[in-house]
């Protein structure tokens, strides 16, 4: 029984995930990167501000992100939550590799998510 996920061709699949970074639909990035379903792009300023996370809300189409914050879970500010609320995206946080497998199975069922993710260091 096939048990992977069926993704529309040419989406952004997260294939693994290390310290060092990502492999994104056969391409390595290393470091923290924002993901969207149709790019993948290097996240210079991994920080939780909204200057930072400043491309998902100008790429128009996140409803939903992820934001991979490592091995374990810590606060985001109150703030951060706020700005992007007012712009219609929903923020999740959660360690690097329950965001990686959620945005997976979210991409999967065609919804628009977006994924902020740091190596799992």
């Amino acid at each position: 029984m096939e048990i992977t996920p069926l993704i529309p061709a040419g989406r952004q699949v997260i294939e693994r995930y290390a310290a060092i970074g990502f492999r994104v639909s056969g391409i390595i990035y290393r470091g923290p990167v924002l993901i969207f379903p149709d790019r993948t792009i290097a996240w210079p300023a991994p920080a939780w501000t909204p200057d930072a996370l400043l491309p998902v809300v100008e790429h128009g189409e996140t409803e939903l992100l992820l934001l991979g914050l490592g091995l374990r879970m810590s606060p985001i500010p109150v703030s951060l939550r706020t700005v992007m609320k007012a712009h219609g995206i929903a923020l999740e946080p959660m360690d690097t590799g329950a965001a990686c497998r959620t945005y997976n199975m979210l991409l999967a069922e065609d919804r628009r998510v977006a994924a902020a993710l740091l190596p799992p260091a």
